[in-house]
Order: C-alpha cells, then structure tokens, then sequence
C-alpha cells in the first residue's frame, strides 16, 4: 500500500508552526553557541542548562494541557514556591524523612489543584481570576510558613533529586558509559518507534508526513540524542532530573496523543459546548486538568528546592510566566485545542536556551526581559494571524 503522504511542500506549508519553532531552536542554539565561542554547548554548562530549566519544563507539560482546555494558570509559581516551602518545614524543621515529605508535598499539590479546579469547573468562575487569587494566596502562604526566613540545607538524599546523576557501575575513565548508553538506546527506541508510528499510519490509511521529512526529522532527533549523551558523559553523566523529565514528557506525549482523555481534553478546548453535547462530561475534565497541574507544579518545587538547597520566601517569583511562554513559543493557540508536548518542551528550552546565552553574554535582566517578551508576542502574534487566515 502506498503511504497517503502530500507532497513535501504542501506538508511543510501545513505544519509550518511546528517545524519552524523546531528550527528556531536550532538556529537559536547556533546562533548563542557561536556567540559564546562555544561556551553554550560545553558539557559543564549543558548540565546547568538542564538542571536550570527542569523545572520550568516539567510545569509546562501541564499548562500545556489546561492551555489545550481553553484555560490559564497564574497560580504554578507560587505554588512551586509554596511546596517548596512545605518541603524545608517537613524535612528541615519537623525532621520527616524524604518518602513520606514527597508524598505529603505532591498530595498538597493535587489538594491545591483540586480547590482550583473546583471553583473553575463547577462555579464557573473564570480562571484567570482563580488563578490570579491563588497566586496571592499561596505566595503569602509560603512566607507564613517560612517566616520570612529562608530555611535549609535539605537532607543529602532529597538533593539527589536536582543534583545528582546516574550512577556508572560500568566505571568509564574519561566518560560515563553507562549515561552514553542510555543515550544510545533512547535514540534507538525513537527510531524504532517512529517507524511503528509511521507504519501503523500507513495501515489505516491515515495521512503521514513525506518520507524525506520523516527520516530527516528522526535521524536529526536520533543525532540530538546521542550528542547531548556524549556531552554529559564526559562531564559528571545524566542529571537524575533529566530522566524525570523525559518520562513526564513521553508519558504526557503518549496521554495527548494516543488515549482518549487526551482526545477529549482538545475537543474540550475546541469547542466545549460541542464537547458536551458529544457525551464528555467537561466538568470533571476541566478539574482534572487543574489536578494535573497542582501535582505538576508540586513536582518543580521540589526540584527547585533541592536544586538551591534551601527554601526561599521569593521561590518560583515569575515562574508562571517562563511556563505559559513555553507553551505558547512551542505552538499552543490562545484559544485552546492546539498544542503539543514536544512543542511545550521545544518552547521551554527556546526560553531557557536565550536565558542562558545572554546571561554568558553579558546582557542585563532588563534587556532579557524585554527580548523575552516581544518573542513571546511575535509567538502569538503568528497564532492569531494565522487562526484569521
């Protein structure tokens, strides 16, 4: 049978939002690798790029979900900060160990998540305006609970969270050859399952992209991978966050694109009274979403919290914002239905890749903040333009 794919040109025109923000990054990265007469792409400072935007990462693979559902959530930074805080009295001050504080941390989470929730499904109040409440409410929370103080070092164990690496039983001299061949075997497992993808496509006759397309895109990937391996290996390896985020993502990627609650979470952003009409009950959907993202953004202030060792009263000050331009950069629309998870993590990585060149730069926050903000409009922007057309 031969595969239903259109031509290269008109596939491109019709996915340009996702490949042009694919090589966006690409050109990106050359251009700050360049600039930094390679400083960008060194194993040192690779790992700190990781460990710097993991958490930011891991947020927007919620957002991205309650974006999809036609909301927002202003609430994840101060809620980061907040189970941050939770975490340092817990473990610091109550001396819990690190089990049962995690536990209680991402519980707290999916409580906050919940209240949301609640309020947004059944009330119909507005989420920006829950949200909003409960980034007040939750960074004054944080402050009563830290007392103003910052309150740390956290126990060694829990550090290992944000901090530490795979071990090497293989014990590799000038390279970790046991993170090298996690790399190799992740990037043969997306070969090999780009492959099943295309196939099964191509069995129920569903529309697949050239094959040009397909096998440069998985070869670059593939290539991607085992590079950033490399690189890592012959530092300290894989960051133990780094995993975490990459599970979150294939397990987030599976969920949108592959089941049906991820089928009726678009068709919820898509149009929500149709949605309801068709038999989805958009409520407990709409409340689900904000679970997700309250268990999420739980799951980032422990990381943030381990990665700095302490708890601050200013932890997750601006988080929010990083996270919904993740989301919007990577191809989701304002008005909910469209967004994907590899290009929430595209997005977060444009942010973290333009943080972390300018900051070797030399540019000031305030010029970062400005170049920031005008690529998140431009992001926008094209959405809008193109949702008219």
């Amino acid at each position: 049978m031969n595969s239903p794919a259109p031509s290269i040109g008109r596939f491109l025109k019709q996915h340009l939002r996702e490949y042009g923000m694919l090589m966006s990054l690409v050109i990106i990265v050359a251009f700050f690798q360049y600039a930094t007469d390679g400083t960008l792409l060194q194993p040192l400072n690779l790992t700190n790029l990781v460990l710097q935007n993991s958490y930011i990462i891991v947020m927007a693979l919620g957002m991205l979900l309650v974006i999809v559902a036609g909301h927002i959530d202003l609430s994840v930074g101060s809620v980061c900060g907040f189970v941050g805080a939770l975490a340092a009295v817990l473990l610091v001050e109550y001396e819990w160990s690190v089990v049962p504080a995690t536990l209680a941390c991402l519980v707290a989470g999916a409580v906050i998540g919940a209240v949301q929730g609640w309020f947004i499904a059944w009330f119909r109040v507005p989420s920006f305006i829950v949200t909003l409440a409960g980034m007040l409410v939750f960074k004054g929370l944080a402050l009563t609970l830290l007392q103003g103080q910052s309150v740390g070092p956290f126990p060694d164990t829990f550090q290992l969270l944000a901090s530490g690496f795979i071990p090497d039983p293989l014990n590799g001299e000038n390279v970790r050859m046991t993170s090298l061949l996690i790399g190799v075997a992740a990037a043969g497992l997306l070969l090999v399952t780009g492959w099943m993808n295309r196939r099964h496509a191509i069995r129920h006759e569903i529309a697949v992209e050239p094959f040009i397309v397909f096998a440069l895109r998985q070869a670059a990937f593939a290539a991607a991978l085992v590079g950033l391996a490399w690189l890592m290996a012959s530092y300290k390896g894989l960051p133990n966050v780094l995993l975490i985020m990459a599970v979150l993502a294939i397990a987030y990627g599976f969920i949108t694109s592959r089941t049906t609650l991820g089928r009726r979470i678009y068709a919820l952003g898509g149009n929500e009274k149709a949605a309801k009409l068709s038999g989805i009950r958009t409520q407990r959907l709409t409340f689900l979403t904000f679970v997700n993202m309250g268990v999420l953004a739980a799951i980032a202030g422990l990381i943030f919290a381990a990665r700095l060792n302490t708890a601050t009263p200013k932890a997750g000050l601006g988080f929010e914002l990083d996270v919904i331009a993740a989301c919007f950069i990577g191809g989701a629309s304002a008005s909910g239905g469209v967004g994907k998870v590899m290009g929430a993590v595209i997005g977060a990585f444009v942010m973290g890749v333009m943080n972390n060149g300018m900051s070797i730069l030399g540019i000031g926050i305030d010029y970062q903040q400005v170049i920031k903000g005008c690529v998140l409009l431009a992001a926008v922007f094209i959405d809008v333009y193109n949702n008219r057309r």
